[in-house]
């Protein structure tokens, strides 16, 4: 069963923003599908199972944005 969590991240202002970020998540495991919103500030993610936010939270610092919490 898959779930789709939403996150607001921070730091985010263009395309090249959005496909780093996408990018980063997309390499955790179970994730299937990631959309990324620079304009929003959030990105949406769907995994198969419960993600780890603390993995999440990894994977945006790493890409130099700040994961803010869940949406």
């Amino acid at each position: 069963m898959s779930s789709t969590t939403v996150f607001a991240v921070e730091g985010m202002s263009c395309g090249h923003c959005e496909r780093t970020v996408s990018t980063g998540l997309s390499a955790l495991p179970g994730v299937t599908a990631v959309t990324a919103d620079a304009k929003a500030g959030r990105v949406t993610l769907t995994a198969a199972g419960e993600v780890d936010e603390n993995q999440v939270r990894a994977a945006v610092g790493e890409a130099g944005f700040t994961l803010t919490g869940r949406i």
